[in-house]
């Protein structure tokens, strides 16, 4: 019987991939390595030790460290959490040493029908937005919305919804701290966002940040229909709800006449890059797929966005040489550094990072999560590092500082102003982000024929053999110009994203 194959990353790895679940006793192999005879059941995604690797020893997936044998670990044993251990160690970080040219196709440009705003902006949705200051108006826009479930779609072609954007702070802070000016940020970049064509400011009087303070930072364009409500003032829960619905109804036909879908070049576009639920699979599939459709848009001259810097800590020296200048790798370093110490605070370290689903996957350390998720981001050269939220200025392949927790992510990664993200994914994490619209991009084809009606598209069929990183990179890219154009992604078609708005929380509350 022949040897069950095995994925290897890299010629020098100490491990491969298993490709399905592999037996106790059954013989399994890696081109170009002898095969090894399993010892104990492996899970499909999860490693197999193609060597014998003594404690203490240096373990390596894709050509990199990602921890240190724990235990004495024989050829063909399973290698996890119960003998992989996470060792920080030292990693020497290049800064701007690596340029990578990325040649722009020869076909004509790519373009896509969105939405052009008369501050230059491109959006890919025409949403109008009920944006809560604090807390206590939440309830009260969420009632307004719901009022519009359908209705806004139905009647009018280019309105994609009414969407109420709450949260769980604007209040008990100080709006000159940290927290408070991360959720100013947040609130500003929503409130200005290319994707919003009409905006409704909704809180209750009293609180800590005010419908002023946030509409006098955000650079919210000229063609925004913008209205305000503070519940205090109007009379209370209904006669706000009544109040906000009216403001909507009028809103709505004036978007519908202003704005249609136009062809825009695809450097308009900015994609937000972000993976939830990873496993084994996901640095070998869908994220280098991602990676490839990203290059190619950075090489059209449009904007792409890494985040998560939990999950690029162990990898960050690969983003650090790719910096477009030293100044620009070392204020990734700071980030990490910042990390550590939050972490530490917290009596924690980043290695706690890797969560129950991301371990059943397949995945031990953080240091090998990392090497994977930075796959998304290409081999573009790194043009620039933003804090949270930050209004994303520079062109190209850039990263904003976000925590790894995938809605808070995503919020601050669209802040910054992605009208569209790609989000990895090889447990089947359900996830949506209005008012842009979120690709769904399965890690293994056994979650795709699992849970189908929640991803867009199998990135599995790279490790089953019958498409490569390339053809599916392209499909990644053709799906993203058509989502940009209209199309509905999986999420969109089951009407959710509006809970997924959760801007990061720092600092004391009082």
């Amino acid at each position: 019987m022949a040897a069950a194959e095995l994925l290897l990353l890299r010629g020098d790895d100490d491990v491969a991939v298993a490709t399905h679940d592999l037996s106790s006793g059954e013989e399994a192999g890696a081109p170009g390595r002898d095969p090894v005879v399993v010892r104990d059941a492996v899970p499909r995604g999860h490693k197999v030790a193609l060597r014998a690797l003594p404690a203490g020893t240096e373990v390596r997936k894709y050509g990199q460290v990602i921890g240190v044998a724990t235990q004495d670990v024989a050829p063909g044993e399973h290698v996890h959490s119960h003998n992989l251990g996470f060792e920080e160690g030292h990693r020497e970080s290049e800064l701007a040493t690596v340029h990578v040219e990325l040649p722009v196709p020869p076909e004509p440009r790519p373009t896509f029908q969105g939405y052009r705003r008369s501050n230059g902006k491109v959006g890919t949705r025409n949403y109008v937005a009920i944006l809560t200051s604090v807390n206590c108006s939440a309830s009260t826009a969420k009632m307004i919305a719901d009022q519009f479930r359908g209705f806004a779609t139905d009647q009018y072609d280019d309105v994609d919804g009414v969407v109420a954007l709450t949260h769980q702070s604007g209040c008990g802070l100080v709006p000159t701290s940290e927290g408070g000016q991360v959720l100013l940020r947040t609130l500003r970049g929503y409130a200005e966002h290319a994707n919003v064509a009409g905006l409704l400011v909704l809180g209750l009087g009293c609180e800590m940040i005010q419908l002023d303070t946030i509409l006098s930072g955000a650079a919210v364009s000229p063609d925004t229909v913008v209205k305000t409500l503070t519940i205090q003032d109007t009379g209370g829960i209904r006669a706000t709800v009544k109040a906000g619905v009216a403001a909507i109804r009028e809103m709505l036909p004036e978007i519908e006449e202003r704005w249609e879908r136009e062809e825009c070049d695809v450097a308009e576009l900015v994609l937000g890059l972000n993976c939830g639920g990873s496993d084994g699979y996901s640095g070998i599939t869908a994220n280098p797929a991602l990676g490839w459709a990203s290059d190619l848009l950075v090489s059209y001259g449009g904007t792409s966005v890494l985040a998560e810097t939990p999950e690029v800590f162990g990898a960050e020296h690969l983003l650090t040489r790719r910096a477009v200048t030293p100044e620009v790798g070392k204020r990734l370093l700071d980030r990490i550094e910042w990390w550590k110490s939050y972490a530490a605070a917290g009596g924690g370290s980043l290695d706690n990072n890797p969560s129950p689903g991301n371990k059943a996957g397949g995945l031990t350390t953080i240091l090998e999560k990392s090497l994977g998720a930075v796959a998304k981001g290409g081999q573009a050269d790194l043009a620039a590092v933003y804090e949270y939220a930050e209004p994303i200025t520079e062109r190209g392949f850039v990263f904003m500082d976000t925590p790894g927790y995938d809605p808070v992510s995503v919020t601050g990664i669209v802040a910054g102003g992605a009208n569209v993200v790609c989000f990895t994914t090889g447990r089947g994490s359900v996830f949506g982000c209005k008012p842009t619209p979120s690709i769904k991009l399965g890690t293994n084809s056994e979650l795709f024929e699992k849970m189908g009606d929640d991803i867009d598209i199998d990135c599995g069929r790279i490790v089953t053999g019958t498409a490569t990183v390339e053809q599916v990179g392209r499909e990644i890219f053709d799906r993203i110009l058509a989502v940009a154009s209209g199309e509905l992604t999986s999420s969109e078609d089951l009407d959710i994203g509006g809970e997924e708005f959760v801007p990061w929380q720092l600092g004391t509350v009082t």
